[in-house]
C-alpha cells in the first residue's frame, strides 16, 4: 500500500504541473502569416484566436474570396505553431517521468486521482 500511496502523490503533482503547464499556454502567443505577411493571425497556446491584423493592401472588394483563404491560411499557421508549442512543453513536462515511448499524454488529459 505504501507504493500505491507514493503513486497518487506523484499523480497529483503531475496533475497539478499540467494545470501549471495549461495556464503557462493561455498566457503565450504565437503568429502566423498567409501572403508574404500581410495577413497575420495571433492564437494563444492553446489554439485561441486573440488577433487578425489585415494590412489595408490585401483587401480587394471584388476578390473577397482571395481575402478569406488568406485569413484561414494564417490562422492555420499560428494554430499549428501553437500545436508544436503545445507539445514541445508537454514533452518537457513528461520527459522527466519516465515513461515508456509512445505513452504520451494529451495536454487536456487529467488524472483520474
Amino acid at each position: 500500500m505504501k507504493n500505491l500511496g507514493n503513486l497518487m502523490k506523484q499523480a497529483q503533482a503531475m496533475q497539478e504541473k499540467m494545470a501549471e503547464m495549461q495556464a503557462r499556454l493561455a498566457e503565450m502567443e504565437v503568429e502566423g502569416q498567409a501572403g508574404a505577411g500581410m495577413v497575420r493571425a495571433v492564437v494563444n497556446g492553446k489554439g485561441e484566436v486573440k488577433r487578425i491584423r489585415i494590412e489595408p493592401g490585401v483587401v480587394d472588394p471584388q476578390d473577397v474570396g482571395m481575402l478569406e483563404d488568406l485569413v484561414v491560411a494564417a490562422c492555420n499557421d499560428a494554430r499549428a505553431k501553437a500545436d508544436a508549442m503545445s507539445a514541445e512543453e508537454t514533452q518537457k513536462l513528461m520527459g522527466g517521468l519516465g515513461l515508456p515511448p509512445g505513452l504520451g499524454l494529451p495536454g487536456g488529459f487529467k488524472l483520474p486521482f
